[in-house]
């Protein structure tokens, strides 16, 4: 009994890691209205790659990019002014691009404690929330 206890609990928790942290429809119906709990189960294609990258970040890699996880300058001093390597970044996927694309995840800390998203190469930022 303990060893199958064990094994719905490393399933569990990979199936958490994967899904960025949300065990949502796991189970089935949540406690809340089947319409909406369909809506937030499905994720746009950005807002899964998205995910992956936080996934990736959240384990530590590997990544897919030899530059993510380099020091994030924060040269348009949009986010708030940090010392030099407080902030990292990390690509997140676009498919159908020869290149990194514009899209990246940075974070704050280390380990990360605030995370920002930019889809305009460090034009704006939003910050995630949840993490």
């Amino acid at each position: 009994m303990k060893k199958i206890l064990s094994v719905l609990v490393v399933i569990l928790a990979l199936f958490q890691l994967q899904s960025g942290g949300h065990l949502d429809g796991l189970f089935g119906e949540s406690s809340s209205s089947s319409q909406s709990s369909s809506t937030q189960s499905r994720l746009s294609p950005q807002e899964l790659e998205l995910q992956q990258t936080l996934a990736l970040i959240r384990s530590n890699g590997p990544f897919p990019y030899q530059r993510d996880g380099i020091v994030f300058e924060n040269r348009e001093r949009l986010l708030p002014i940090k010392s030099r390597g407080y902030y990292r970044e990390y690509t997140v996927d676009t498919p159908g691009l020869s290149h990194r694309g514009p899209r990246r995840v940075v974070t704050g800390g280390n380990p990360p404690e605030v995370y920002y998203y930019t889809e305009d190469h460090y034009r704006s930022f939003v910050r995630i929330q949840g993490h």
